[in-house]
C-alpha cells in the first residue's frame, strides 16, 4: 500500500512539473494573443495586463496591410515544395542506405546525416552567393528547394531508424513477382512508412512555415515572394514599432501551423515510437 501511495505521489509531482513547464512555454503565446486585441496605448502601458476592451480592428487592418491572402499562398507554395522534396529524397535515400549496406553506403550515410551538426550561420553568406549564381534566390520555388538541403539530413535519419524494422523478406517477395527496385519502394515499402512520413511532414511544416532567417536572406520584400513571418517583421521599425500590429501579424502568421500541429500531433508520437515497437 505504501509503495502504491509513493508512486501516486511521484506521478502527481511529475504531472505538476510537466504542467509548470507547459505554462512557461505557453505564457509567451498567451501574451502575444492578448496583445493582439489591445490598442497601442494599452500595449505600451502594460504588456502583461488583460485588455480593457477586446477589439478585432487590429486584425482587419493587418490582414489588409499584409496582403494576407497573397502571402498565405506564398507560404503554402514554399512549404509544399520543401516538404515534397524532403519526403521523397530522404525516404528513398534511407531505403537504399538500409538495403545495400556496405562501406560506400556507410560513407554516404555519414555525408548525408553529418550536416545536422553544422550551424546554419557558419555558411549562410556562402549559401547566399551560391544561390545567386545558380538563380535560386529571390523566388518561392528556389526557397522551397533550398529547404531540401536543410531538411533531408534529419528526415533521412528518422526514416533510416524506422526502415531497419521492416523485414527484407518483403523486398524479396516483390522482386520475385518481377518488381523493380523503385516499384518495390513506392508500391510496397513507402506505404509502410506512413507513420514516420506523417511525423516528418508535421515537424518540417512547423519549421518551414515559421522560418525567418532563410526567407530574410533569400527572398526580396515583394508580396510575390515574401512570407507571412517576414511581413510581420515589417511592423517592427528602428525608431517606431507598432507593437499591437506586430503581435496581431505574428498571430496570423503562426496560427495555421499551430492548428496543423494540433490536428496531427498524435501521429508524431506514433511515428516516433513506431520503430521501437514494430518488428
Amino acid at each position: 500500500m505504501r509503495l502504491i501511495q509513493k508512486k501516486r505521489y511521484e506521478m502527481i509531482l511529475l504531472e505538476l512539473f510537466i504542467i509548470g513547464i507547459a505554462v512557461i512555454y505557453i505564457y509567451p503565446v498567451f501574451l502575444m494573443g492578448i496583445n493582439s486585441v489591445k490598442t497601442f496605448r494599452e500595449v505600451v502601458i502594460d504588456v502583461i495586463a488583460l485588455p480593457n476592451k477586446i477589439t478585432f480592428e487590429n486584425y482587419s487592418y493587418v490582414i489588409d496591410k499584409m496582403n494576407y491572402g497573397r502571402l498565405f499562398i506564398n507560404n503554402i507554395i514554399i512549404t509544399v515544395i520543401g516538404i515534397a522534396g524532403i519526403v521523397a529524397f530522404s525516404s528513398l535515400a534511407a531505403y537504399i542506405l538500409d538495403r545495400r549496406r556496405n562501406r560506400y553506403t556507410r560513407l554516404a550515410q555519414l555525408f548525408i546525416i553529418t550536416p545536422m551538426l553544422i550551424p546554419f550561420q557558419t555558411f549562410m553568406i556562402t549559401l547566399l552567393k551560391v544561390m545567386n549564381v545558380i538563380n535560386l534566390s529571390g523566388s518561392r520555388v528556389g526557397l522551397g528547394i533550398q529547404y531540401w538541403g536543410f531538411g533531408i539530413p534529419m528526415a533521412t535519419f528518422i526514416y533510416l531508424n524506422f526502415m531497419r524494422t521492416i523485414p527484407k523478406e518483403i523486398d524479396e517477395s516483390a522482386f520475385i513477382d518481377g518488381a523493380s527496385t523503385f516499384q518495390t519502394f513506392f508500391r510496397v515499402i513507402f506505404p509502410v512508412l506512413k507513420p514516420v512520413t506523417v511525423t516528418v511532414i508535421v515537424l518540417d511544416v512547423m519549421w518551414i512555415w515559421n522560418d525567418f532567417l532563410l526567407p530574410l536572406l533569400m527572398v526580396n520584400n515583394s508580396d510575390k515572394t515574401k512570407t507571412l513571418v517576414l511581413a510581420a517583421y515589417n511592423f517592427v521599425g528602428q525608431y517606431n514599432t507598432q507593437w499591437h500590429y506586430a503581435m496581431t501579424a505574428m498571430v496570423l502568421a503562426v496560427l495555421p501551423s499551430i492548428v496543423f500541429f494540433i490536428l496531427l500531433q498524435k501521429y508524431i508520437v506514433k511515428g516516433v515510437v513506431a520503430g521501437s515497437i514494430k518488428g
